[in-house]
């Protein structure tokens, strides 16, 4: 081959330029690979920029006869050998580039620390690590989390145990800031392992931690579950082995965090090497909360039966064991009908409890069968009566419960145990001027009126609960929960949760009325017609009610079902204002049909009854709009100050600040005021509510000087009475009822005070009077503001027309093809899911044998008759009834007008005649 296409490193014999020691050039990347092309030849620009030219000092370029070309088959042998080492020609999969590895990558040049992405690698498998990564990054996170938990482990300390378990009380304060009571554990005494009674050692174990004995005080699983529960926002959960729980009830607090949880580990790890497993069972048994005040077992045998933890006995032993998961839920002195006060549940589940720890302790072999069996023939071991703290006489117990609930139920943290540790300072909103005149009054009506020596039938058992709310702030600032904890009574009467409320509920119908509107009509804007409290229902004694599809409602037996008034007799149509102040009930059990029992139950929520006392089984049944809900008077004072709030809802709160170890809580805020009814609407329900006490059921509520506003409820067999009622600045409600605490069940109110009637508009009114003029006195008074004009008067089929045009349009029907236009207004609903059965002329027709006695044909009068058509209730075929002046003027035949319609009602006359 020719010279000039041969390239040696020292051919030409030129000057080597300036910076090119050897007489090698400088190549873009480093040193040139073999093989590489030239990019000197003419008119090619040198990497970095400089042109070709003339060789010179200053040009560093060289001679092209320097630089000969290499031959085809050079080229070919450098591509190939290139190639298998990774790299790629021009032409290759990497396409063309300086250096053979495609455009756009980078030379390997130095070789790097971390090869990531991956050199030589092309695609996906770039950006796959090696195993060689993986494995590197596993053992440095690896190495890295024992050195963090070997360097958190030493740096734990262990506290000392006698240092922790110093009691410390809960103070609570009236809304004053001045002292009202203190609480907490004040009943421990620490007693060796040696002290305990075997049976009482081996019954916690066989509840708690079966495995104590032999495990190494840790559950990695639970603690697992629990540091993924609580980071991920779910349900906190406890734990645990006993060694974990003598841990958290000795050495830390009950915040569940994952701090909280990690130090529990570590603690528990040096523990379970330091400590022998007697002396985490001591520890544990002398530091666990057992309710009534009794932090430790030694306590608690002393509490509860009486005896030394030393003379336990195992049937003993077994019921103190079940407290350990709920002090408060598991302790069998309570009686059915507080369990139910406090918890909702049906029935104490301290016997079933007590029954799975005995038999627990036969698996693990503590007792034998024989034992088992004498324990349940002689049944649970029933504890002492308990005494009641002196510093908790009158309603300061009941207060105290109602606040401990609460912040339960608001701070996670705190609980029955941590409760009873004490170290709280807990500030109320209670008022103790309030307190004591609500007390007062209830007590003036018990010397008034009861008298149980004279009536032990009737005046023994006689119950009064009570609280008040301040509108717009829900702030509780008084309440009544019975005689005292300190009078042998532990359930709280503001806070029951089995009385029924009857019709202090219409109000909540109404106003779903008002502001969500009837599911039986459609508004211009196609949602569910609102009506005002203008428009009228039959309110006939024994009539029948139509569900929203026209049919009717019939009893469990398949018989039709008929309300009943407190009132007999035919009342006729009477506005829902007229029903309301007179507590008719029919009108608000079809109400309550027309807009749906689930939506009165959500809007009922909304405004601060609890769901739980309005069971969804109950919604959809007629007597729902008429009271069978349970909440207590805490929840009725709190849903009726929406109404004095003018639609302003705020929840209940007792509590306004609560410090602890120095800190306040920031889990306990004041809550926000929210709207939940349009202000019109609540300001026309509380019109309505001041004619009940100014005209109607509750007049005994007046206060002299002030405006009023309530209800009046009463219960079937009057099993239960209430007042609920307020004035712009304080909602109150009252609730009576008799129960007998050893045999839960409501008895009747009727002969309590010698009355052969009861109603809620009697001894409830008057406490509420009673006690509102005391709480209000120096308070100026306020009047509340005139309704502004809401919605429109939407009538019942059956309803005579009124003197004058009106926006009223039926119900559950549409109006007759025949009915003037200017007394009704078109109906938006479709017939087919509202109407009644009609006549080929239009004329609703009743459905015989059920709401028709002896219906005559149409056009033909009627003078006799028991049950109407559908319009026609008690009477013939729907005469007028008169209800107002002028509504009935003797009318002629061919004047008279009855728009039939679901419960529809009217009383026969000799002159009166149906017409289409």
């Amino acid at each position: 081959m020719s010279e000039h296409r041969r390239r040696s490193p020292n051919s030409g014999g030129g000057e080597q330029p300036s910076g090119e020691p050897n007489g090698q050039r400088p190549y873009a990347y480093g040193s040139a690979p073999e093989g590489a092309p030239s990019y000197d030849t003419p008119g090619q620009p040198r990497p970095g920029g400089r042109a070709a030219g003339p060789r010179g000092p200053q040009s560093g370029v060289r001679e092209t006869s320097q630089q000969p070309r290499l031959s085809r088959a050079e080229m070919r042998k450098a591509t190939q050998k290139r190639g298998r080492k990774g790299g790629s020609g021009p032409g290759g999969p990497g396409g063309p580039g300086r250096d053979g590895r495609g455009a756009g990558a980078k030379p390997p040049g130095k070789k790097r620390f971390i090869d990531y992405p991956r050199w030589g690698k092309r695609g996906v498998r770039r950006w796959l690590p090696s195993w060689k990564q993986i494995l590197s990054v596993f053992l440095i996170f690896f190495g890295g989390g024992v050195a963090a938990i070997g360097t958190a482990y030493s740096m734990t300390s262990v506290p000392q145990l006698k240092d922790l378990v110093n009691d410390q009380p809960n103070t609570y304060y009236w809304a004053d800031g001045s002292q009202m009571t203190t609480t907490g554990s004040t009943h421990r005494v620490i007693v060796p392992i040696s002290d305990i009674n075997k049976s009482a050692q081996d019954a916690v174990i066989a509840a708690e931690n079966e495995s104590f004995r032999t495990d190494s005080g840790i559950d990695p699983k639970g603690i697992a579950r629990a540091v993924y529960n609580m980071a991920s926002g779910g349900a906190t959960q406890g734990g645990s082995t006993i060694t974990q729980q003598y841990v958290k009830n000795a050495y830390l607090s009950q915040s569940q965090t994952i701090s909280r949880k990690l130090k529990e580990f570590f603690i528990t790890l040096k523990i379970s090497q330091k400590e022998s497993k007697d002396d985490i069972l001591d520890g544990y048994l002398n530091t666990s909360w057992f309710g009534r005040g009794s932090n430790g077992i030694q306590a608690a045998a002393r509490n509860y039966y009486g005896v030394d933890a030393k003379d336990l006995n195992p049937c003993q032993s077994a019921m103190l064991a079940g407290l350990l998961k709920g002090a408060a839920l598991y302790d069998p002195s309570l009686s059915a009908a507080n369990h139910a006060n406090m918890f909702g549940t049906p029935s104490n589940p301290s016997t079933g409890r007590w029954e799975w720890i005995l038999g627990r302790m036969v698996v693990t072999k503590a007792i034998t069968q024989d034992q088992l069996n004498q324990c349940e023939k002689a049944g649970l071991p029933e504890p002492l009566k308990q005494q009641p703290s002196t510093n908790m006489s009158g309603q300061v117990g009941y207060i105290v419960a109602t606040v401990d609930k609460y912040l339960e139920q608001k701070d996670p943290t705190i609980t029955d145990a941590s409760l009873g540790a004490g170290g709280y300072q807990i500030y109320t909103t209670l008022q103790k001027d309030k307190v004591d005149e609500l007390s007062a009054a209830v007590a003036q009506m018990q010397q008034q009126t009861l008298d149980p020596t004279k009536r032990p039938n009737n005046d023994t058992f006689v119950q009064v609960g009570a609280a008040s709310v301040v509108p717009g702030d829900g702030a509780l600032v008084a309440l009544y929960g019975g005689p005292g904890q300190d009078k042998g009574q532990y359930s709280n009467n503001a806070d029951t949760t089995g009385v029924p409320v009857g019709s202090t509920f219409k109000p909540y119908v109404l106003a779903t009325a008002m502001q969500v509107g009837l599911q039986t009509q459609t508004g211009p804007d196609g949602k569910p017609l609102r009506i005002n409290e203008d428009s009228r229902y039959n309110a006939d004694n024994l009539s029948t009610i139509r569900k929203p599809d026209g049919s009717l409602v019939t009893n469990p037996d398949g018989s039709v079902f008929k309300q009943v008034n407190d009132e007999n007799g035919p009342q006729g149509y009477v506005t829902l204002r007229t029903a309301m102040a007179n507590s008719f009930n029919v009108p608000y059990v079809q109400l309550g049909e027309d807009v749906g029992g689930p939506n009165v139950a959500k809007l009922a929520a909304q405004m601060g009854l609890n769901p739980a006392s309005m069971p969804v089984a109950n919604q959809n049944t007629a007597s729902f709009a008429i009271g069978t809900s349970t909440p207590s008077a805490i929840q009725m004072a709190s849903g009726y100050s929406v109404f004095a709030a003018r639609g302003q809802q705020t929840d209940m709160y007792p509590v306004t600040k609560v410090v602890y170890s120095g800190k306040q809580l920031t889990t306990i805020t004041k809550p926000a005021p929210k709207p939940v009814l349009d202000q019109a609407v609540a300001d026309n329900i509380t019109s309505v509510l001041q004619d009940v006490v100014q005209k109607g059921t509750g007049t005994k509520a007046q206060l002299p000087g002030r405006q009023v506003a309530g209800k009046t409820g009463t219960t079937d067999k009057g099993t239960s009475a209430w007042f609920d009622g307020y004035t712009p600045q304080l909602a109150t409600a009252i609730t009576m009822f008799r129960e007998d605490p050893t045999h839960p069940g409501l008895l009747s109110l009727i002969g309590t005070g010698g009355k052969t009637s009861f109603y809620g508009g009697d001894l409830p009114a008057e406490i509420f009077a009673n006690y509102m003029k005391g709480a209000l006195a120096g308070t100026p008074a306020q009047d509340f503001p005139t309704p502004a004009p809401v919605n429109q008067e939407v009538d019942a089929s059956g309803a005579p027309s009124t003197a004058s045009p009106s926006p009223s349009t039926s119900i559950s029907a549409p109006p007759s093809p025949s009915a003037p236009a200017t007394t009704q207004a078109p109906v938006t609903a479709p017939p087919t899911t509202q109407a009644p059965v009609q006549s080929p002329t239009g004329a609703p027709t009743c459905i015989p044998g059920v709401d028709c006695g002896g219906q005559p044909s149409p056009g033909k009068s009627s003078s006799t008759g028991s049950n109407g058509g559908p319009g026609g209730g008690n009477g013939g075929n729907g005469g007028c009834i008169p209800i107002f002046p002028g509504d009935c003027t003797t009318p002629s035949p061919t004047s008279t007008k009855t728009h039939g319609g679901p419960g529809g009602g009217g009383t026969s006359s000799p002159s009166s005649t149906a017409t289409p």
